[in-house]
């Protein structure tokens, strides 16, 4: 059974309590990530514990855990767990009160929880045995803060299901602009004439790592044009490669968007090259 850690405390999954009070169950206030481990190495920690920083205080929310404090607690969970391909879920609310009420009471105790989950052994580059993603594309609904990591994800959960009740993994949204955000659950990218680009950061994006460690992966070890710009919905259909990014998918490849093939229809050569790339260089950070 999944050990889990609850503030200050290590159980099983199954006994693991919140107060019904607790704001995160309430309200969704409060912050959470996802950290790949491999074998027990973890993929960019640093990034997301900044990101995890960041959207703490704009939540005004304090755990009182340094850095040094979450990777002491992450290495102990993976430990405990078996160290094998574990995703590492780090989660903190602003914790239990005893009214509900909108306006947030200036003291309260937060609410810290990890666990792990399993993931699957990470893509090695070679096209015929990845996952192909098929993809819907719809205008983004979602809260107009998509950059800070909030656990309230009701938005996101509705566009993943409008994704998957029309038959697809992901569904890409675009804003009223025609320009691509991300997509319910991942960032996105496009490859065309053999350079890559992804929408620039905004409220309306989430900074995600992957997404950060690939742009800067390639740029370092690769030869390949890498732009961070405005990226239009009608590009998408002229790509030749379609790409989604996130902690658990690494770099994941688009084969169909709305019922058309992309490109060719089969998995890119450029997707190939830049996860062999990841793949050797994603421990670096």
């Amino acid at each position: 059974m999944t050990t889990v850690y609850l503030n200050g405390t290590w159980t099983p999954m199954a006994e693991a309590r919140i107060s019904p009070m607790d704001r995160g169950f309430l309200f969704g206030d409060g912050i959470y990530e996802v950290v790949p481990s491999y074998g027990g190495r973890l993929v960019g920690f640093g990034p997301h514990m900044r990101r995890m920083r960041d959207g703490l205080a704009a939540l005004e929310i304090d755990p009182g855990l340094s850095e040094d404090a979450w990777r002491a607690l992450v290495e102990e969970l993976i430990e405990r767990n078996g160290a094998g391909n574990l995703g590492i879920y780090l989660h903190v609310s602003r914790g239990a009160y005893e009214k509900r009420n909108h306006a947030f009471p200036e003291e309260t105790r937060a609410t810290i929880f990890a666990y792990t989950f399993e993931i699957p052994p990470a893509p090695s580059g070679d096209p015929a045995s990845v996952k192909r993603y098929r993809v819907s594309t719809a205008e983004d609904l979602r809260w107009k803060r998509c950059h800070i990591k909030s656990t309230a994800l009701l938005g996101n959960v509705m566009h993943m299901r409008q994704g998957q009740a029309a038959g697809n993994d992901e569904t890409i949204l675009y804003n009223e602009a025609g320009e691509l955000t991300e997509a319910a659950a991942c960032n996105v990218f496009l490859v065309a004439g053999g350079a890559v680009a992804t929408p620039p950061l905004d409220h309306q994006k989430l900074p995600g790592i992957t997404r950060e460690l690939v742009l800067d992966i390639l740029r370092r070890h690769s030869d390949i044009a890498v732009e961070e710009r405005v990226v239009h919905r009608d590009e998408l259909a002229g790509a030749d490669e379609v790409w989604l990014t996130s902690s658990s998918k690494e770099i994941a490849p688009v084969t169909a968007i709305d019922g058309r093939p992309v490109g060719s229809g089969e998995v890119g050569p450029v997707w190939a090259a830049a996860q062999a790339l990841f793949a050797a260089h994603k421990f670096d950070y």
